[in-house]
């Protein structure tokens, strides 16, 4: 296993721990590879009845790292299998309970991926962003789908053009997050729910969650984010984003023809 991604498994739950902060626990390819192993042992393992996953540092996670998308824009050509897809889909899957402790920003993936999880407890000073248009991409990991269903169009809209984060406290009164508790109760208070579902008949939370999913809905929407999404990857204006990004500086959008 990925020194990335760390795994322990102890009294029912496994504990998955980004672990990159010198990134700000940006998903490379590698990352997601240590995530989607590490959500497909929890599917299989009898001795996991609770995934519980965190990050280091004070970030949760900046979204997909920026350079993988600069590189496959400049190449013009997708970027072919990836280890996202294993990862959302294992997230899409797996029917044991997954609860979220969100210490800080989580920005693009990092928030959609959480859409696909069952409690989400997050510190007071993080917060949800979904920049997509502002890099000239669109939504992914059936985004597009999920959040406009928890927290209707209009806020959803928001999100993914105006790109602006979403405060913890206004996440949790959207129906984005569970509870919303100071940073140094966070993981007590995420590894409290895990232990408290831990303790009940593993059958019957699965059998619940699998009552309250759309499966089909779901990867239909995947199916359509995911050909847009590799059309807009290879752009000029997400060109200009990625380079505006290295930049730092503010794209042009309007001088890109």
């Amino acid at each position: 296993m990925s020194q990335v991604v760390l795994v322990e498994v102890t009294e029912g739950v496994m504990t998955i721990t980004l672990n990159r902060p010198e990134r700000k626990n940006a998903l490379s390819n590698e990352a997601y590879g240590g995530l989607a192993d590490a959500i497909e042992r929890a599917e299989k393992d009898d001795a996991v009845r609770v995934v519980l996953l965190q990050s280091e540092g004070d970030v949760f996670c900046a979204g997909a790292d920026i350079g993988d998308f600069a590189a496959a824009n400049k190449g013009g050509a997708p970027r072919g299998p990836r280890n996202s897809t294993r990862w959302i889909g294992g997230l899409g899957r797996i029917e044991k309970p997954v609860i979220v402790a969100v210490q800080g920003a989580a920005v693009g993936i990092g928030t959609t991926m959480l859409m696909h999880c069952d409690l989400i407890c997050m510190a007071e000073e993080a917060s949800l962003r979904t920049p997509f248009v502002n890099l000239a991409l669109v939504p992914e990991a059936s985004s597009s789908y999920l959040i406009p269903k928890r927290i209707g169009w209009s806020r959803a809209y928001a999100m993914f053009t105006l790109g602006e984060p979403i405060p913890a406290k206004t996440c949790v009164e959207w129906g984005l997050a569970h509870v919303c508790v100071p940073r140094a109760a966070l993981r007590d208070t995420a590894l409290a729910l895990a232990k408290k579902l831990a303790d009940k008949p593993l059958g019957s939370l699965c059998a619940t969650k699998r009552l309250m999913r759309e499966p089909e809905q779901v990867k239909a929407a995947a199916e359509r984010e995911r050909g847009i999404f590799e059309e807009r990857l290879l752009s000029k204006e997400a060109g200009e984003a990625f380079k505006a990004f290295a930049e730092k500086r503010q794209p042009d959008f309007r001088k890109v023809g």
